[in-house]
């Protein structure tokens, strides 16, 4: 099977089978890219011009649609008194085009590839990851320093989870740790998701798959953040498993560099707080393949433990 690379911080064209990478469209990314490199890379399994299909035609073409809420109102008095420090809530956008054809490592891939599209954008509390309050905006406290562009944990893997396959889960860590049945994709129908509980870490590398979301503990015990595994899709110099999440500092990669906070594929080694903290997994994908009819719940908005931390 041919194999396509993506080096992360990066966007990229499929020329030939191969990937090239060119600077991030995004400054705030940009500028991030070039403070830190990342040891790590992408490994997928189909060519990239397929797992972005759709992605140029709206409502994915802009950031500004990333809210059903008009961007010219984002910013505005209202919507500043309405929605305070965690802005627009993601819209519900549809499911992609041909989704019914789609094998598993398609449906793989793709999720990785669109919550890659983010790679170095910074954690904030706040439900889509473009939105970039004014300063005098509400602000809640994060280890960035600053208000900015940003998205925490569990926002980020709903709208990646949105985005790129229709499946909006909810925004708040708890809810979304535990709720088994949610809309399916472009919010019709029920997908069930599948709950995985490795004992052990060498029965999670045997178990977990790509695109499947871990919940962690945070120092009281309960779910405080989550993360994606890359599986096969994540190759790491070292052999070290890989995940995908937005976080704050205390990460370090295979070549001893500082991890920056926000979204980035970080290391997940055997004596790391995600393994030893880990609660349990969602394994979401396999799901699309039995969509049943009737209505689930509408998704809960809320946000990360923001005690899950550590700093």
């Amino acid at each position: 099977m041919n194999t396509h690379w993506l080096n992360p911080g990066w966007k990229c064209l499929a020329i030939f089978g191969w990937v090239l990478a060119s600077s991030l469209a995004s400054p705030l990314r940009a500028q991030e890219k070039d403070k830190y490199v990342s040891p790590y890379k992408l490994k997928f399994r189909h060519p990239v011009q397929e797992l972005a299909a759709g992605f140029n035609l709206p409502p994915w073409n802009t950031p500004h649609d990333e809210s059903e809420l008009p961007h010219a109102k984002w910013y505005d008095r209202e919507a500043e008194k309405k929605l305070g420090s965690w802005g627009p809530v993601a819209r519900q956008y549809p499911a992609p085009a041909g989704l019914e054809r789609r094998n598993t490592t398609w449906l793989q891939d793709r999720v990785i590839y669109t919550a890659s599209r983010w790679i170095g954008t910074p954690y904030q509390h706040h439900h889509i990851p473009d939105w970039d309050p004014p300063a005098h905006w509400p602000w809640q406290k994060v280890a960035y320093g600053k208000n900015s562009k940003g998205v925490d944990c569990s926002n980020f893997s709903s709208f990646y989870y949105n985005y790129g396959l229709g499946v909006k889960l909810d925004t708040g860590i708890h809810q979304q740790a535990e709720r088994t049945v949610v809309r399916g994709p472009g919010g019709r129908g029920q997908l069930r998701i599948q709950v995985v509980q490795p004992r052990s870490y060498d029965e999670m590398l045997k178990e977990l798959l790509p695109g499947d979301l871990l919940y962690i503990k945070n120092r009281q015990g309960r779910v405080g953040h989550v993360i994606m595994w890359l599986g096969e899709v994540g190759v790491s110099p070292d052999g070290t498993p890989l995940v995908l999440d937005s976080t704050g500092g205390n990460h370090v990669d295979s070549n001893g560099n500082k991890i920056p906070i926000g979204i980035h594929i970080r290391p997940m080694p055997r004596k790391s707080w995600y393994a030893e903290d880990l609660s349990h997994a969602h394994r979401i994908i396999p799901g699309f393949a039995k969509i049943e009819p009737g209505e689930a719940p509408p998704p809960e908005e809320g946000g990360a433990d923001e005690s899950f931390d550590r700093e």
